[in-house]
Formats: structure tokens, sequence, C-alpha cells
């Protein structure tokens, strides 16, 4: 087999959205601190939405982003909270993957924290294929070619594979 066909994964992204309620945004950035050992950031808005109350630079949420070591571990216990089921829905087009975690406590590992309550987080992972810096290079950023991409049916299988997860049509 082609070993610039091999699939691999570049990143985990855990993402907690708090709409304008600041409790809500420390103790989801608490959260995100506790299950990855790493700092969080805020996302802030960049568009003013008046029915909402929203305005630029408003934080709204906290994401974290692992790659390469962080992530082996963390994403087995991951899949393990949905218990490694995954719908197709949940796979794009470009081979990336979403899914949600109503309760963190679903987390093996991860205790309930009265300070935190309940909350739920969502979870990206993005697959790669060697070869995809040429389009986050500065110098001659080219697109990937069709061929080279990573299709949703190449995606499932690799998930189903590596990680041993079900994969059910919807």
């Amino acid at each position: 087999m082609n070993m610039m066909k091999n699939i691999r994964i570049e990143k985990v992204t855990l993402n907690i959205g708090a709409g304008k309620d600041q409790s809500r945004l420390e103790k989801g950035i608490t959260l995100l601190k506790s299950i990855a050992n790493a700092t969080p950031i805020k996302t802030v808005t960049n568009k003013r939405i008046q029915e909402w109350g929203l305005r630029p630079g408003l934080p709204i949420g906290c994401k974290i982003t692992l790659r390469k070591e962080r992530i082996s571990n963390l994403l087995h216990r991951l899949l393990e909270a949905v218990d490694n089921k995954l719908s197709e829905n949940q796979f794009d087009s470009n081979g990336n993957i979403a899914f949600g975690i109503h309760e963190y406590i679903e987390i093996p590992g991860v205790k309930y924290d009265p300070k935190i309550g309940i909350m739920g987080l969502e979870v990206c992972i993005t697959l790669e294929r060697p070869g995809y810096r040429i389009k986050r290079r500065r110098l001659l950023a080219r697109r990937i070619p069709t061929r080279h991409r990573i299709s949703k049916i190449e995606a499932i299988d690799f998930m189903t594979k590596k990680f041993n997860t079900k994969v059910e049509a919807e």
C-alpha cells in the first residue's frame, strides 16, 4: 500500500459553548483543564447579533486543541463515553468527525465536581494524510487534490479499524 495514503489523526478539539453566561464559561474552562491537563482558550464573537445581545470581542465559549502524543489516551476515553458508537451523520465529506458528550461524568477517569455541575462538551477529530502540509505552508500553498482527500467512507473505515468503533447508519 502507498504510505502517502495512510490516514492519521491531526488533532482533537474539545469545545464548550457557554453563550453570554460568564460563570458557565469559567466552569467550562475548569472542566477542560481537568479532562485534558492543558490550558484552554476562550472563543470570542466576531459578529454583532443584537437579538442575542452579542457584540464583537465577547467571550462565548472555550476550546482546547490536542495534537500528537496527548491524543491517543484521551481519545479512547472520549469514545468510551459514547460507548464506541458513532453515527454516520457525525462524519463529514472531508474526513472530520464530530460528536457530543452530554455529561462529562460519562468519560472514564473523570469524577463529578460539584463546583462545575453537569455540563457537556463537543469533540471534533480532524484526520489527515501525509502531504496535507501543502495547504498550510506559507510559500506556494496549494489545494489538496481530490484523489488525496479523505472521503467519508475512508474516515468511517479508519475509525472502525483503529478504535474499534461501531458506525450506525441513520
